[in-house]
């Protein structure tokens, strides 16, 4: 995988010539081989197949493309590889680096998967990927909103998805994290991540990566998105109650460094820059047990938010 031709700068040498709202389609042969060897890696099930997605969702992404502020998408076109569609992903989207002939980070691609996305709506997808942290049980429910009634629609959900894959994608080559390819314990004592050092740290030992929050959050290392349920259902409410003591603007931010980012990254555009809603509901036996909103309003957030704008700044004048 290290020497792979689908994570170098040569092979996407093409692709980033085009305009960037062209880089969309079928995932090339090199790029599924690459996805379906990382999944075996990282043991998991799931082998990606190449699709041509149906027209609808192809004009549904560029229409969540087009619907972006003009200044986030103009973030992009020197480091997006492109926007690509495969079947058996395992998860909603997948970001990976493309190394230039030095070996350092200059780009990524996207992939997202076409089946997990044919049929949903913006809020039905966030609800879905909300609840896989936790085992299924009938007595508790959470819901997620993402948009309003007159936006839950396919299109938004697509929106939602891109925004979190380029957060990914804008880290590349910057000290906002760690490189996600880098094991904790090789990373240099010296080193400075402002963006990640407000959340976590390094335990060299154990070769892991620990939040500050976790004496006060002792359901983050059971989870897990997409491939095991780890937290049982009756949780959900001390899950929450726990995340919201710390600085991650959702449950996901607060599994690794780098999704911690992009999860920032997207909720923040989503609901700071573009005015939509970000809420999880949950209920038990019917019964409403507590509501969680986004944190950019609230104190535990103000210093990634400030993060955040410094670092949009600084990229718009890049």
């Amino acid at each position: 995988m290290r020497d792979h031709a689908a994570i170098k700068l040569a092979f996407w040498k093409s692709a980033l010539s085009l305009p960037a709202g062209e880089r969309v389609g079928p995932a090339p042969p090199e790029l599924v081989q690459y996805i379906a060897l990382d999944n075996i890696a990282n043991d998991y099930p799931e082998r990606p197949r190449a699709t041509s997605p149906d027209p609808g969702l192809l004009a549904d992404l560029k229409s969540a493309i087009a619907d972006l502020p003009a200044e986030i998408w103009a973030l992009f076109p020197k480091r997006l590889a492109g926007l690509y569609f495969v079947d058996g992903l395992g998860g909603t989207g997948y970001t990976d680096y493309v190394f230039d002939a030095r070996g350092k980070p200059v780009a990524a691609f996207v992939v997202l998967d076409a089946g997990v996305l044919a049929g949903q709506s913006a809020n039905a997808w966030a609800t879905w990927k909300e609840n896989t942290p936790f085992k299924a049980d009938t007595r508790y429910k959470l819901e997620a909103r993402i948009e309003a009634a007159n936006g839950d629609n396919r299109k938004n959900a697509l929106q939602y998805i891109l925004l979190h894959e380029l957060g990914h994608v804008f880290s590349v080559g910057t000290d906002i994290h760690p490189p996600w390819n880098t094991e904790p314990r090789h990373i240099a004592p010296a080193s400075k991540y402002p963006f990640f050092d407000l959340s976590w740290k390094i335990d060299r030992k154990a070769n892991k990566y620990r939040s500050r929050f976790d004496a006060g959050f002792p359901q983050r290392a059971r989870t897990v998105y997409y491939f095991g349920a780890k937290l049982d259902a009756s949780e959900m409410a001390a899950t929450y109650a726990s995340l919201h003591g710390t600085n991650f603007p959702s449950l996901y931010a607060a599994t690794v460094p780098g999704d911690d980012f992009a999860e920032s990254f997207a909720s923040y555009v989503h609901v700071v820059l573009m005015n939509r809603p970000w809420q999880i509901t949950l209920s038990s036996d019917g019964a409403p047990v507590a509501t969680f909103k986004s944190c950019w309003d609230e104190a535990r957030c103000a210093a990634k938010k400030n993060q955040l704008e410094q670092l949009l700044k600084s990229a718009r004048k890049g």
